[in-house]
């Protein structure tokens, strides 16, 4: 007997919404995301795999320092500062993902109503989201605002310096970032 199945893989379906998102997400957000939008079946346990196995196409989004950001997965073809994420940057991505997700639902006359829930839930992470009308307006005039684009240039020479230390860095190292040196004890 013969199981062939017309679902895309986990690796199609996580990238479907990464793609969508447009930067380094909580797992937690990729599965929505795709639940709401997409047909498939992606889980939490997919996502973790997909870094944990080291897929191919998948890599885990850096902090300053290089680490891995825990529950956070980026796609691997995105140069090394669009997978750094820093807190600001972070909340920059946010409010531009859900613009690009408003959009999108948006566009497709014949929307799920799922996608009307993730849009309620996605609007609690822009001010004002919840009131607004039109929440991918909300989230555009979120990310022009004078408090995030100050945030956003006290952040640009930590971003710079990360990306500077990246680049001397061997391909896995870009991708999974650098293990923390464990501590020395009586050391300094």
């Amino acid at each position: 007997m013969n199981h062939l199945s017309t679902l895309p893989s986990t690796a199609e379906q996580a990238r479907h919404a990464l793609l969508l998102l447009g930067s380094p997400a909580p797992a937690r957000l990729v599965v929505d995301v795709h639940a709401a939008l997409f047909d498939g079946d992606l889980s939490m346990s997919g996502v973790a795999a997909l870094l944990r196995d080291r897929v191919p196409g998948f890599c885990c989004a850096l902090d300053q320092e290089l680490s891995p950001v825990r529950g956070m997965i980026a796609l691997a073809e995105w140069a090394i500062e669009r997978r750094i994420v820093t807190p600001a940057g972070q909340r920059a991505d946010v409010l531009a993902a859900i613009v690009r997700v408003a959009e999108f639902v948006a566009l497709r006359p014949s929307a799920p109503r799922s996608g009307e829930r993730l849009l309620r839930e996605l609007a609690t992470r822009v001010p004002e989201g919840v009131e607004a009308v039109d929440l991918a307006a909300a989230a555009r005039a979120a990310l022009l605002s004078p408090r995030l684009a100050a945030s956003l240039a006290a952040e640009a020479e930590t971003r710079s310096s990360a990306v500077r230390r990246a680049g001397g860095l061997e391909r896995e190292q870009q991708l999974y970032g650098v293990p923390a040196v464990p501590r020395q004890r009586g050391g300094e």
